[in-house]
């Protein structure tokens, strides 16, 4: 019995995610760093006055993690913009009941939902770190016959042939798309064109659609056969931006970026910031909270591969990091 590869990342990465702690396996942003999530709850909260400051207005995140980024976020919010901190509340779009308890002891004021379809009808502020990433994909090969989609039997990629994408490739070429990430995006921009807000999604992958195999598993924080042993690894492709943004414009909003995560940042304050914690810590913690905020804006660390899109409502001006 074959199955699509689409469905079988989706139900390997379920099963995954609802019985194991994924960071064993790979550490995240806010976790190297409080000044990320600090900072981008002051994105929200300046994204939030550009609107007019709506009360009551949603603050949420896709794929909340342990809850670390909206705890560092909520506690930037409260000591820095307390209007937004009386206005907003918080949800969470989260389906791990392990994760779930994670996030409830750091962020016990948060609603949970299993999709964005739950989210109340109000104005709109959204998070997604490393969430469009562990989204399924599929994968089309061009052969001298055409198009086949790879499907997956006995840990093995098996080919069925397939009308396959519109665009040209030379044989042998794979095309990556996601359709679970064209449906979050279009629910969300519509969700902001409707009731008005923004999103704010770092991910990883290309500026630009680029052709190739993306797909790639950790398991016990090393490289692993994304085909084996389905539910004991995080499976994960690279987010294209460029289609992303293209779907989120046809869905009434408007896109910004992408940009590279460290440029965005440094444009945030994020040196500055973590500079400012630096000078209240120990000398041991201090450098160690440096090299941090290094690891996620230089080139060849995190601050080039990672890259930052946001899709606003068309009536509000360009949100902060996006000028340049």
């Amino acid at each position: 019995m074959t199955e699509r590869l689409d469905a079988f990342m989706a139900r390997a990465n379920a099963a995954y995610y609802a019985t194991h702690d994924p960071f064993r396996d790979f550490t995240t942003a806010p976790e190297i760093s409080q000044g990320f999530g600090e900072l981008l709850g002051l994105w929200a909260a300046i994204v939030w006055q550009s609107m007019g400051a709506p009360t009551p207005v949603i603050l949420a995140e896709a794929g909340p993690g342990r809850g670390t980024l909206m705890q560092d976020a909520l506690r930037a919010i409260t000591r820095m913009v307390p209007q937004f901190a009386a206005a907003l509340s918080v949800h969470f779009i989260e389906t791990s009941p392990t994760l779930r308890e994670a996030q409830r002891s750091r962020v016990p004021t948060a609603t949970w939902h299993d999709s964005i379809e739950t989210l109340p009808p109000a104005p709109l502020l959204l998070l997604a770190n490393e969430f469009l990433d562990a989204l399924p994909i599929r994968q089309y090969v061009r052969r001298a016959e055409g198009w086949t989609e790879r499907h997956v039997a006995n840990a093995a990629f098996v080919e069925i042939p397939t009308p396959g994408p519109t665009r040209t490739a030379a044989e042998g070429e794979i095309i990556e798309t996601s359709d679970a990430s064209h449906a979050f995006i279009t629910q969300t921009a519509t969700r902001i064109a409707q009731h008005g807000g923004a999103a704010l999604f770092i991910d990883y992958g290309p500026a630009t659609s680029a052709p190739g195999d993306s797909l790639q598993a950790l398991r016990h924080g090393q490289p692993a056969n994304p085909l084996d042993t389905p539910g004991n690894a995080d499976l994960t492709a690279h987010v294209d931006f460029q289609a992303l943004a293209e779907t989120a414009r046809t869905a009434g909003t408007t896109p910004h970026g992408p940009l590279p995560q460290g440029l965005f940042l440094t444009r945030l304050g994020l040196v500055q910031r973590t500079g400012a914690l630096a000078r209240t810590l120990p000398p041991a913690r201090a450098d160690a909270l440096m090299q941090g905020a290094h690891r996620l804006i230089e080139p060849d660390q995190m601050g080039r591969l990672f890259k930052a899109l946001a899709i606003t409502h068309q009536a509000l001006p360009i949100p902060p990091g996006f000028t340049e």
